[in-house]
């Protein structure tokens, strides 16, 4: 009996401990809300072990990433489900089924980012009982592990043959029909081809199969990951989820192929002279970065910070000017912008600015001088520290 209340006593110290060491690392803010709605924090080893090989159907927890869709599809935890805070109501139809009882793990960008806690909170009125959040979230993950990636991004490899795309499934399948440009290495025979993969351990690699119903991705990516491949990725919508988007396969009757009339071509600056990124709305990172850095931003940019009041009185990067976004709508948001400039919207991890120039455009605003900036960005003072997030040329 002492032995096991001994144990019973590490395991409450090890339990504190990590949840201690978490709580040192979020804001203030954020670890009120946590305090205020009595939420359980959990580290990455426990979500790992829930997780399991990433497989959705067999998960122990359901996974629950509280970012902006377009963040969710870049990458996220293997198994999760997408529920942003701004669009709770109509993504939590997805979990009308579920248990109240089963443990539910809320994350989204990082120990800045309140999203996970707003929507944990979100759950339990919703009555769920085992709702807990894991701050570290998405950007910890991604270091640790392997992430999951949506149809946008795997088209986007496809077409810039950037990436390896691997057919996890049987060879005979893989004749029958797949996405163009990948390869066939069954999961099963995964130890006698692995001399197929590149030498080169940096490379990217896409594993996929038959959807959300199949593991074989899953099996190849942990593999490869455990071997050394750190930027493995796997693309859980598989072929079916690339054909429902309506993109061409290997077994396409008729493949589509634009002609030189049809090719768009894609304009590199704003009317005004801000340079685009490569991902649809977004300012090129690594420029407005160097304009920031050197103190030389264009005067006909303005860069808003979206974020709370109290969040820029913080930090804020010199000049900028601070809109709450989210307290607006789209047409309150477009009108309290300044007139005649370029708008770039940044926050602290990408997930609100997005969410901001999302909102305009939906609402068919005029965008064409309106921007986001995808960037991690801290502040104290008007002193920053500036991560531009890696585009995917879409």
């Amino acid at each position: 009996m002492k032995k096991i209340l001994s144990s019973l006593a590490v395991i409450s110290i090890l339990t504190l401990s990590q949840s201690y060491a978490v709580e040192q690392q979020v804001t203030p803010e954020i670890a009120e809300l946590i305090k205020k709605h009595n939420l359980e924090q959990v580290d990455f080893d426990y979500v790992s072990k829930k997780v399991g090989i990433g497989f959705r159907g067999a998960a122990e927890s359901i996974l629950i990433d509280a970012r902006p869709a377009l963040k969710y599809e870049k990458g996220t935890i293997p198994s999760s489900l997408n529920i942003p805070d701004t669009d709770f109501e109509n993504s939590y139809k997805q979990l009308v089924d579920l248990s109240k009882d089963k443990e539910l793990i809320v994350f989204c960008a990082g120990f800045t980012c309140e999203k996970s806690a707003l929507v944990a909170q979100m759950l339990k009125t919703k009555g769920h009982k085992n709702v807990k959040i894991y701050s570290a979230g998405e950007p910890q993950w991604a270091q640790k592990s392997y992430l999951e990636i949506g149809t946008v991004v795997v088209k986007a490899y496809q077409e810039n043959n950037s990436a390896l795309l691997v057919d996890a499934r049987p060879q005979i399948k893989f004749f029958q029909e797949t996405i163009p440009g990948s390869i066939s290495i069954p999961d099963t025979n995964l130890d006698k081809l692995i001399g197929r993969f590149p030498i080169d351990k940096n490379e990217k690699i896409v594993a996929f199969c038959q959807g959300y119903t199949c593991e074989k991705s899953n099996i190849v990516a942990n593999k490869l990951y455990s071997l050394g491949y750190k930027n493995v990725s796997v693309y859980a919508g598989g072929l079916p989820a690339w054909k429902e988007a309506g993109l061409s396969t290997t077994a396409s009757s008729k493949a589509k192929t634009a002609t030189s009339d049809e090719k768009k071509v894609k304009k590199v600056s704003t009317p005004n002279g801000a340079k685009l990124g490569s991902d649809e709305g977004t300012v090129d990172g690594e420029w407005l970065k160097a304009q920031i850095v050197d103190n030389k931003v264009p005067e006909y940019i303005q860069i808003v910070n979206v974020l709370s009041s109290k969040d820029f009185e913080k930090g804020h990067i010199k000049g900028s000017i601070n809109i709450e976004a989210d307290k607006f709508s789209a047409k309150e948001l477009f009108e309290k912008l300044p007139k005649g400039k370029t708008v770039i919207f940044h926050c602290s991890a990408g997930a609100r600015s997005i969410e901001a120039w999302s909102k305009l455009k939906k609402d068919n605003i005029d965008i064409s001088e309106v921007l986001y900036f995808d960037a991690n960005i801290t502040c104290k003072g008007e002193d920053c520290k500036i991560d531009v997030n890696e585009p995917l040329g879409i």
